[in-house]
């Protein structure tokens, strides 16, 4: 499999042609490194100092659990997650609290026969929490961590995880405390290969690897979203820790398929959205980000382009609901790396984004 960002091989014929189109002024010469063709396979990165290699898009699996998304058919989404496996993704992310575990029972289905050949993680944490850091912690101890953990195998249908996630965000002493004890244990059991947090809060990160011994951060990224930019992503590329990207579309309005008319269905996470000033405010931000997309590459292609082109970043995990919507995540990965031009106009209209 190539490095990331190396040039990849060309086809004689069309190696020929692009040598006669440069001479005759027709294309630019593209820059040393960033080649990519529609027939270069997906590429991968290390997932930090894991020792683990991941597809560089990812495929979330919060939307398949059928809870917070609007309307899904498990069919569909079994078919999303089989043309995401074909065309080179590796790894798949999903939690116990998605779907009430829904859609970890789906992963388990598109797992039997080549868990050796996917990169799973989930995560454990929010099942069953209150969720509000004034009141008493819930996973106060390891053995409740372990026993949400476990639940999630049963539901996955394997005896391990390749990465599992604290999916609390905010830092309650004891439920740390349990997380890190729970998570010593399960890696010396060799049931976890890899730990980490998901949060956005920098002080938590650097709570979670006190001892030197986080693995992953799953962090909001995107370029409607740059505050990670700041302090989170810096320190990860230094301390050589893996960065899986959620949210890279922020919720699908990266696409630009939304307006100030879009409504959303009961259920739906986004259905209030509308009714927010910054949802009107980030539309206005798409549309100045909206001449960059062409036939080649859309809009949200080239959103996924951003959030790769970080340094830091090692897999970015949006969402697809259906086989259409992984095809176009999939293709960011096979896109030229964002020109000079391009990124100028990306300061240009993002500078009203959280940074």
């Amino acid at each position: 499999m190539a490095e990331s960002g190396a040039r990849p091989q060309h086809r004689s014929v069309l190696g020929f042609l692009g040598r006669v189109f440069i001479a005759l002024g027709i294309v630019r010469p593209a820059r040393e490194g960033n080649v990519r063709t529609e027939e270069q396979r997906m590429q991968q990165r290390n997932l930090g100092r894991t020792g683990i290699q991941v597809s560089e898009i990812g495929f979330g699996a919060w939307a398949i659990g059928g809870d917070a998304w609007g309307p899904v058919e498990d069919a569909a989404s079994l078919r999303a997650m089989e043309r995401a496996l074909e065309l080179g993704v590796n790894f798949i992310d999903t939690a116990d609290v998605y779907g009430a575990g829904h859609s970890e029972e789906l992963v388990a289905r598109v797992l039997r026969g080549r868990r050796d050949r996917i990169v799973v993680a989930t995560k454990g944490g929010l099942m069953g929490h209150h969720r509000d850091p004034k009141r008493e912690p819930v996973y106060d101890r390891p053995e409740k961590v372990v026993e949400a953990f476990e639940a999630s195998l049963r539901r996955l249908g394997t005896d391990y995880v390749d990465v599992y996630f604290d999916h609390i965000w905010w830092n309650d002493e004891r439920e740390t405390e349990a997380f890190l004890t729970a998570f010593a244990r399960l890696k010396t059991e060799g049931r976890v290969r890899a730990t980490g947090v998901s949060t956005d809060d920098p002080e938590y990160v650097r709570r979670f690897d006190r001892d030197g011994t986080l693995d992953v951060v799953q962090l909001d990224y995107s370029l409607l979203n740059r505050a990670a930019e700041r302090h989170i992503l810096p320190s990860c590329q230094e301390r050589g820790i893996g960065v899986v990207v959620r949210g890279p579309l922020r919720m699908g309005m990266l696409t630009g398929k939304f307006t100030a008319g879009t409504t959303f269905t009961e259920g739906d996470v986004r259905h209030g959205w509308p009714r927010e000033a910054w949802f009107r405010e980030q539309l206005d931000v798409v549309d100045r980000l909206r001449p960059l997309a062409s036939e080649d590459r859309g809009l949200g292609e080239l959103a996924l382009r951003f959030v790769l082109d970080h340094p830091a970043v090692s897999v970015a995990i949006p969402g697809g609901k259906t086989p259409e919507q992984v095809e176009q995540n999939v293709r960011a990965s096979t896109r030229p790396l964002l020109t000079e031009e391009e990124r100028h106009v990306i300061e240009e209209a993002t500078r009203s984004v959280p940074s």
